[in-house]
């Protein structure tokens, strides 16, 4: 697939199953990730992977983290978090160590995080697989940074789902550039 195509048809599985990448495939997608743009070199990237075996006890750590922020939530909605770590074989959580009062602002760093980011998305894409990023309330919690080997100070862009997609595409529809480009007059 050309790199148009690839961009085009790059879309949010709805639902994700075994397998996910391989070690190899897992080496190209993080690869593909330190080709984002990079203002003054800083590579502020940091990725952790939350392999198969690995899924269920990142569950706990999600459904903790629900309960010390929602204490009333029922049993329920505690295991439904629980299970979102089980949604993909695969987890790459995708963050930014930034560094404060540099002559690249923070939120520069935090751009460059989020486009590797993309890069995963989209050379998970090209090898054929599904995804999808979410974020939530646990990307700001230091505890499940803390659980994940990442600094309280490190900013998650987002946990991306992997693995081999079922069925369809995420329904939203599809924006036009027209509703968001606009030509400059001078």
């Amino acid at each position: 697939m050309n790199a148009l195509e690839l961009l085009l048809s790059r879309d949010s599985a709805v639902r994700l199953q075994e397998p996910g990448p391989s070690l190899g495939e897992l080496d190209t997608i993080f690869k593909s990730a330190l080709r984002a743009p990079d203002n003054g070199r800083l590579r502020p990237w940091r990725f952790v992977v939350i392999a198969q075996d690995k899924r269920e006890r990142f569950g706990d750590v999600m459904a903790k983290s629900l309960r010390d922020h929602k204490p009333d939530a029922t049993p329920e909605i505690v295991i439904r978090e629980r299970q979102k770590a089980l949604r993909a074989p695969m987890i790459v959580v995708s963050a930014a160590r930034t560094i404060q009062n540099h002559k690249i602002p923070v939120v520069e760093q935090l751009l460059s995080a989020g486009a590797a980011a993309q890069n995963i998305m989209l050379a998970a894409h090209a090898l054929g697989y599904g995804a999808m990023w979410k974020t939530g309330s646990l990307a700001y919690d230091d505890r499940v940074k803390r659980a994940l080997g990442l600094e309280s100070s490190d900013a998650i862009a987002g946990f991306i789902y992997i693995g081999t997609r079922v069925g369809g595409s995420s329904p939203a529809p599809r924006p036009v550039p027209a509703d968001f480009v606009a030509m400059w007059q001078g």
